[in-house]
């Protein structure tokens, strides 16, 4: 395909208007603001379009789309235990399946070529990745209260069996990463099998971290003093390249162990919000040398994988609670999105439009009223956008979305199984 006289967001994230980009193959052999020679499968004209990088959700639980709109207005500790457990327990491998082509169908009409997830049902997620055409990197969520022996664990056992069978399936679109959930769900003694585990296999790891105050407080109860990312990093967890998700409620000295270890922050602003956690300091964070990447978390908590809300969140939250209005910057915010995303992901020829970087990009139509004027760009790319003006979404040089259309996906038979299967586990819970 070539994309023909185009506008596009930049390495360095500016705006550079009427250029042509060629993807032959998986990856992008063309970038300039002439014609290249040759002749191309096909044409797509760029008047009044945007190309980008694909955006990289990096914190998600994409099979629990099957609960949205179902575990509303309750903080997370009684939101888990009263609503989301009970409905998880009924949960069936096909259900994970359509739940998760469902939650990609979305992110691909809202410009996200690639995301993290944790979770379990790891081969329906996998089935799902592979046959979607997307990017994933999934971690089978570890949970343990009790000590013992981390190889007798299901779930550890479960999460070996997909590094074995899956880790780099799919032409590379399917990584495994490891995960512990979090603190407050793992004995010391599970944290340190586990950290030696994904030294063994040199994996990057997912985790939960300090995502409320409750949890936060009561570790450093539990430990001495210590907090959670103080409790990982004496276990080893964070030895290996690691996305912590939320950190609402970190601390300076938590903050200089993550910049020292390379942990990357998937920040989650709406479910941080939404279930009343708080809000997530992306400025301190990034005075500290943090990394930073987007997260949506599940559609229960959301409600959406509108990646495109994250961002406007993330750059306005920061100015609310640091009154300064320059706290955040619109380039930050998108690097954020795309190249620390990539980053987080070990894909690091991702993030960019950029010779010999993969095809993963995204179109979004400028032409609509809440666009214009265009006075700056990159400031209506966040302040102004909506994740609907996405037009065409493409992972590894292949279409999986263009205006309504989704060539890999059967969206009017996904939506009817989950809405079935929704209410059938709906229906479960009612009776005990």
């Amino acid at each position: 395909m070539l994309f023909s006289d185009i506008s596009i967001l930049a390495p360095d994230f500016t705006i550079q208007e009427h250029q042509y980009v060629a993807v032959q193959g998986n990856a992008i052999r063309y970038v300039g603001s002439t014609r290249p020679q040759g002749d191309f499968g096909s044409v797509y004209e760029g008047k009044e379009k945007l190309l980008l990088p694909g955006l990289v959700n990096t914190h998600s639980h994409s099979p629990m789309t099957l609960l949205r709109g179902y575990a509303e207005n309750l903080p997370l500790d009684r939101w888990l235990n009263e609503k989301v457990f009970p409905f998880e327990d009924r949960i069936q491998g096909e259900d994970a399946y359509y739940a998760v082509l469902l939650s990609i169908a979305e992110m691909l009409r809202t410009g996200t070529t690639s995301f993290s997830d944790m979770y379990f049902f790891s081969e329906n997620v996998a089935k799902a990745v592979g046959d979607s055409g997307i990017k994933c990197n999934f971690s089978r969520s570890i949970v343990s209260f009790k000590d013992g022996d981390i190889r007798s664990l299901p779930s550890f056992q479960e999460s070996e069996a997909m590094i074995r069978q899956y880790h780099g399936a799919f032409e590379g679109r399917f990584l495994m990463d490891m995960s512990l959930h979090a603190e407050y769900t793992n004995w010391v003694s599970i944290m340190e099998q586990f950290a030696q585990a994904a030294k063994d296999h040199n994996l990057r790891v997912q985790i939960h971290l300090s995502e409320t105050k409750k949890e936060h407080e009561e570790c450093k109860q539990r430990h001495g003093g210590l907090t959670p990312a103080q409790v990982f990093a004496k276990a080893g967890v964070l030895d290996q390249p690691t996305v912590a998700a939320h950190c609402v409620w970190v601390e300076d000295r938590d903050m200089e162990l993550m910049a020292e270890k390379g942990v990357t922050v998937a920040t989650c602003p709406a479910s941080n919000l939404k279930l009343g956690s708080g809000v997530c300091n992306l400025p301190e964070l990034r005075k500290h040398g943090v990394k930073i990447a987007i997260g949506t978390d599940s559609a229960a908590s959301n409600n959406n994988l509108n990646l495109w809300k994250e961002l406007y969140l993330a750059a306005l939250l920061p100015k609310g609670i640091t009154h300064d209005p320059t706290a955040v910057t619109p380039q930050q915010v998108l690097e954020m999105a795309t190249v620390q995303g990539c980053a987080s992901q070990g894909r690091m020829d991702c993030g960019k439009i950029q010779t010999g970087y993969r095809a993963d990009l995204t179109v979004l139509d400028l032409s609509g009223p809440h666009m214009t004027p265009a006075t700056d760009l990159l400031n209506n790319l966040i302040y102004a956008v909506n994740g609907f003006d996405t037009v065409l979404t493409m992972v590894d040089g292949k279409v999986l979305y263009e205006n309504g259309e989704y060539p890999t996906i059967d969206l009017e038979r996904v939506r009817y199984e989950v809405s079935r299967r929704t209410r059938r586990i709906i229906g479960e819970v009612a009776q005990g």
